[in-house]
Formats: C-alpha cells, sequence, structure tokens
C-alpha cells in the first residue's frame, strides 16, 4: 500500500485537496452552493477512502502477491518462462522463489517514450530491475521463438496505452511461447467493480474484451481465468496445441 501511494502521490493529493477545498468553500457559500461544495467533498471523500482501502486489501491482504493463484492456474508449475515488466518488476522474485528449479528470464520493456504515466516514471527511478534482467521492446523480445513455456505479464501491458503496442506484444509473446504454452495476464478490468472502488481512475484500465481481442489477433485462446483479491483478473492465455504426430506404420497390410 505504502508503495502504491508513493507512486500514485499525486492523485492521493488531489483527492484530499478536493475534499479540503468543498468543505472551506461551503462555508463561505450560500445554502444551495453549499449544499453542492460539501456533496462534493463527501464524493472525493469517499472515493479517496474506497480506493485506498480497496488497494490495502488488494496489494496487502489478498494472495496477489502469494501466487497461490498462479499455483492453481498452473499445476506444473511455469516451467521454462519469461517474466515481463514495464519499469516496475513485481513477479520474478517471488515466482523464483517459489519455483526455484523452473529456468526464467526477465524483460523489462520500460520506454519513457510509449509510457508516460507519472507513476510508473517514478516507480522506476525507486525500483531499479533486478540484476541479470534484459532490456526488451514490446514488438521485440530478446527471447527465441518457441523457447518459453509461459509468459508471465504481471500490471505490465497496460502501460502500453495504444491499442497497437499492446497487440504488438501479444503477437511477441505467441512467438516465443512453445505450442500449448501460456500467456499469464495480470491486470485491473474496467469493469463493475473496479469502477465502484476507483471511480474515474478505473478509466486507465483496459476492458476485458480489449485483452481478449488482442489475444485473438495474435492466436492465442483464453483456457482459464481467475479473479484475485476481488479486483484483479488473470486470464491464462493459450497457444495453439502441438499438432498431432502420425501413428508410425506397423508394417502389417490389409487383405484385400
Amino acid at each position: 500500500m505504502r508503495e502504491v501511494v508513493r507512486y500514485n502521490w499525486p492523485l492521493y493529493a488531489a483527492g484530499g485537496l478536493a475534499a479540503g477545498a468543498g468543505l472551506l468553500l461551503s462555508r463561505r457559500l450560500p445554502r444551495p452552493a453549499a449544499g453542492l461544495a460539501r456533496a462534493g467533498a463527501a464524493a472525493a471523500a469517499a472515493l479517496l477512502a474506497s480506493s485506498t482501502a480497496a488497494t490495502w486489501w488488494v496489494y496487502d491482504r489478498s494472495e496477489l502477491r502469494t501466487f497461490d493463484w498462479l499455483a492453481e492456474l498452473l499445476p506444473a508449475g511455469p516451467g521454462e518462462h519469461l517474466v515481463l515488466s514495464s519499469g516496475l518488476d513485481e513477479a520474478s522474485r517471488p515466482v523464483a522463489a517459489r519455483w526455484p528449479q523452473h529456468p526464467q528470464t526477465v524483460v523489462d520493456l520500460y520506454d519513457p517514450v510509449l509510457m508516460t504515466e507519472g507513476s510508473i516514471r517514478r516507480a522506476r527511478r525507486h525500483v531499479p530491475p533486478a540484476p541479470g534482467t534484459l532490456p526488451g521492446r514490446h514488438d521485440r523480445l530478446p527471447v527465441a521463438t518457441d523457447s518459453a513455456d509461459t509468459v508471465l505479464a504481471v500490471f505490465a501491458a497496460h502501460e502500453l496505452r495504444r491499442t497497437g503496442d499492446r497487440h504488438g506484444l501479444f503477437a511477441e509473446c505467441a512467438r516465443v511461447l512453445r505450442p500449448g504454452g501460456r500467456l499469464v495476464l495480470v491486470e485491473h478490468l474496467r469493469d463493475a467493480a473496479n469502477t465502484a472502488v476507483y471511480g474515474p481512475g478505473a478509466q486507465h484500465f483496459f476492458p476485458r474484451q480489449d485483452w481478449l481481442r488482442a489475444a485473438t489477433g495474435a492466436g492465442l485462446h483464453l483456457a482459464a481465468q481467475r479473479r484475485i483479491g476481488g479486483l484483479v483478473t488473470a486470464l491464462v492465455l493459450a497457444a495453439p496445441a502441438p499438432a498431432p504426430t502420425a501413428a508410425a506404420p506397423t508394417g502389417k497390410h490389409l487383405a484385400p
């Protein structure tokens, strides 16, 4: 929770100022306008409280950081896997600790030209990439074709704000996945639950259908999904399974 506030402090400050300004104005305005000012202050305070409580629940109290949900979605583990980050890597260390025998490659996609949100710039300054992290681009991952069993994109893909860039990333994920491999996408969605607690801030998230459209364009299909903490969704997007091999000839022939 502290990290989220640290990276997004202008939004929290704006919410607090809006609530305080509404209360101050209500004391100086005539009655009808004063009522509107108090209502606005109450709405700002309620939104600030709900978003703070929701963030605390998801990031500090839910199973998000234990990765129990990933063990359920991938019972055999991630195998040889690729972890994508966009300036803030929240997955590689806990995944490596939980599955130490599974080879891991970490790629950082951070591009200040494409990723213009102030929160990700502040996060990048405070949390540098882990040692051994490879620099990469959303449309050019530094990984061989058909080399990964799993690609993990945990709060990484939404930093690509343009539709074409997200589709390019999904195409690259499909390229590096082995047949039957999985892209595990973890994001807040722009849905009723997130809108209820984050208000206008939920516009920063993308609808589920946008992610599924990107997956379809890359030749991936939805294999499973799971809700985490009531507000985060993990989508498992599968590459086509390997084609069945032809049976070996037995050397026997049926009589005509």
